[in-house]
């Protein structure tokens, strides 16, 4: 395999301190490839006045970890903020700005497009998005290869965010989307089969599975029991970190509550994270008193102790592709409730590393949890077996095989270009 480094262009519709799972999968992907000698051009939103304050003093890794690279270079493209969640962008269209220009100016070897949809404006049904498809302009003109790269079930994503009625109304159309959105690009890639299933069956064209999405294993770690937020705290703990949305069914968290209660009555249910549905979440938790804490925002060493120090964590979404939440909390040897999605069962595995529960049945979730609860032995065992569950999605090992595809693409490109000649 030619090893030389590739010039490469990656577009993102989320990135730091944009506060997502995508965000901080952006950032670890392209500072593993700098860190291998590639030339890295990262396209990434800009922050603006319009967006909450605490959007740009959240304190994550982000463009400081990577400017020192001297093969690297970024640029922040306009935006707005999402019509329906004030703290997540949508790129102004393309009359305000050039992605071909951009790629003229770089000439890379190949071109990565994160979240292709979002970037094209799918969770605004084009309103707000770029309107056409990123890279493909200059990718065509040039024979550049490009692939896109899916994260999340946009689909899914859109049937929250307009509702059941608007989405029934789209129903027919959807396939046609998303064939039109993904036969633009060489190669659409899934990190999860059963995601990957379910677009093909929606029309998607050149879908690929590869296990691109990892975790640093060494970072969430069991051992980080020592940055404990509540070492005075002896309760047993239920965790769940995420953004508060519809899409993630948090509000079904309030619902099971009373249910492990009743059946474990000192239970603890800590909710980290932020987003538009906060003081909903708050206001029904509140009747709970002390049993439920929403924290809001975690990072660094305090958000690493709480996944440590968690006796289970859980995850009512089914809109998952493949969470990045669920493996860093098997890394740091938190057994894991989550519902049946279309990734969760390549990440738990039923009374080894936790149980699946079913879609939207708090009752039948609360079981599973307290099944756990109340089984010493079987907690142990699924502790026990965590984090060794879940070793093989460590980050290097994934993006080495991110790294080998890119590798793949371009020699192809290179092999047509001089069947042409």
């Amino acid at each position: 395999m030619n090893k030389q480094p590739l010039r490469i262009a990656l577009f993102t519709g989320l990135y730091a301190p944009f506060l997502t799972g995508v965000s901080a999968a952006v950032h670890q992907r392209v500072r593993w490839l700098l860190q291998q000698g590639h030339e890295v051009f990262l396209i990434h939103p800009e922050i603006n006045d319009q967006y909450p304050k605490n959007v740009g003093d959240r304190p994550m890794p982000g463009l400081d970890e990577l400017l020192p690279f001297p093969n690297f270079c970024a640029y922040a493209f306009p935006t707005r903020p999402l019509i329906f969640y004030k703290s997540l962008p949508q790129p102004l269209n393309y009359r305000h700005w050039s992605d071909t220009k951009l790629l003229e100016n770089f000439q890379p070897d190949i071109i990565v497009v994160e979240e292709a949809p979002q970037m094209r404006g799918f969770y605004s049904l084009f309103l707000q998005g770029y309107g056409r498809s990123i890279g493909v302009e200059y990718a065509q003109k040039t024979g550049t290869p490009i692939i896109s790269i899916f994260h999340t079930d946009i689909v899914a994503y859109i049937q929250y965010y307009l509702g059941q009625q608007w989405f029934n109304l789209m129903r027919p159309i959807i396939p046609m989307l998303v064939k039109q959105s993904t036969e633009a690009y060489d190669a659409n890639l899934f990190s999860s089969r059963e995601q990957l299933h379910k677009y093909e069956l929606l029309n998607c064209q050149r879908g690929e599975y590869l296990p691109y999405q990892g975790i640093d294993c060494e970072k969430f770690h069991p051992r980080n029991i020592i940055y404990n937020p509540i070492p005075d705290d002896h309760r047993p703990t239920i965790l769940f970190v995420g953004r508060i949305t519809a899409e993630k069914n948090v509000m079904q968290l309030i619902e099971m509550f009373p249910l492990i209660a009743a059946e474990i009555p000192d239970i603890h249910l800590v909710v980290i994270g932020s987003g538009p549905l906060d003081d909903e979440l708050r206001r029904r938790a509140s009747k709970f008193k002390s049993g439920i804490t929403v924290w809001g925002e975690s990072h660094g060493t305090e958000l690493l102790g709480w996944f440590a120090r968690a006796d289970i964590f859980v995850n009512p979404s089914a809109t998952e592709n493949f969470c990045t939440t669920n493996n860093e909390a098997l890394a740091s040897g938190t057994p894991v409730v989550a519902v049946v999605a279309p990734s969760t069962a390549e990440q738990v595995f039923p009374g080894h590393n936790g149980f699946l529960a079913k879609p939207n049945n708090p009752a039948d979730f609360a079981q599973k949890v307290v099944t756990i609860l109340k089984n010493s032995l079987l907690k142990a065992e699924m502790t026990a077996q965590a984090r060794p569950s879940i070793l093989q999605y460590d980050w290097s090992a994934c993006t080495e095989k991110f790294e080998a595809r890119l590798y793949q693409l371009v020699q192809a490109s290179e092999k047509l270009e001089s069947t042409k000649a």
